[in-house]
């Protein structure tokens, strides 16, 4: 008997969550629709979660205090939040899987990307085929992005290319033309210097970075 109590429990625990994904998902869907704030009485009336307003208030709270819904006015409903959206689009594939031909076409167009900005531009235009609606993609912000690695590459004695990495995974890259010749020596120790005070910091504080970079180069490099 206690076992079956404990069974019982765990699925009361089970189908709260699945209800209050099914509200978050409702609340999504509405908002998108309308751009209005989404209450508990219109979720009831409009799907039915077989449950009353009262309930569909207290899943409400709950995923309030989870942070997956925000109200924006005291006597408004609720609307997501950037971390709801999340678990929206983290589950989707529940809400409406894909099919073995869609996976495999899906695969195969993002597969013959040539860089990060390729596969958001097909990303992007594969979401706008499959959903028939307008599609838009942002960049993280790079001020709140941090260093992964910069490289050096030499081109010629007295051109550099430096690529650098972020944390985003976005690659930037940009040619420098020196106007003098650095060894290979050189170009070593300021690759070193470079790294040594980029990686992991954020792009925010590139202008200290820059000016701890001369202060602390070596005298084959200064100036450069």
């Amino acid at each position: 008997m206690v076992a079956d109590a404990r069974i019982s429990e765990g699925e009361q625990l089970v189908n709260a969550e699945e209800r209050r994904f099914a509200v978050l998902r409702a609340i999504v869907a509405d908002y998108v629709a309308t751009h209005e704030p989404v209450g508990s009485k219109m979720i009831v009336d409009r799907y039915n979660l077989g449950v009353s307003s009262a309930t569909v208030r207290n899943d409400m709270a709950v995923l309030e205090e989870d942070g997956l819904i925000a109200q924006p006015h005291t006597s408004a409903g609720r609307v997501p939040t950037d971390k709801g959206y999340r678990l929206f689009v983290d589950r989707l594939a529940q809400v409406k899987p894909l099919t073995g031909a869609e996976r495999r076409a899906i695969h195969v167009f993002l597969e013959g990307a040539v860089d990060l900005d390729d596969v958001l531009r097909r990303s992007v235009r594969l979401l706008a085929q499959i959903t028939r609606q307008v599609a838009v993609v942002q960049y993280p912000t790079l001020t709140r992005s941090t260093v992964r690695h910069c490289e050096i590459v030499p081109l010629t004695p007295a051109r550099l290319m430096l690529v650098l990495i972020t944390d985003s995974g976005r690659v930037d890259q940009r040619v420098v033309d020196l106007g003098d010749v650095l060894t290979e020596e050189e170009v070593a120790q300021l690759r070193a210097l470079v790294n040594g005070a980029l990686a992991g910091r954020p792009l925010a504080m590139r202008p200290r970075w820059w000016r701890s970079c001369r202060r602390r180069a070596p005298p084959s490099c200064a100036g450069r």
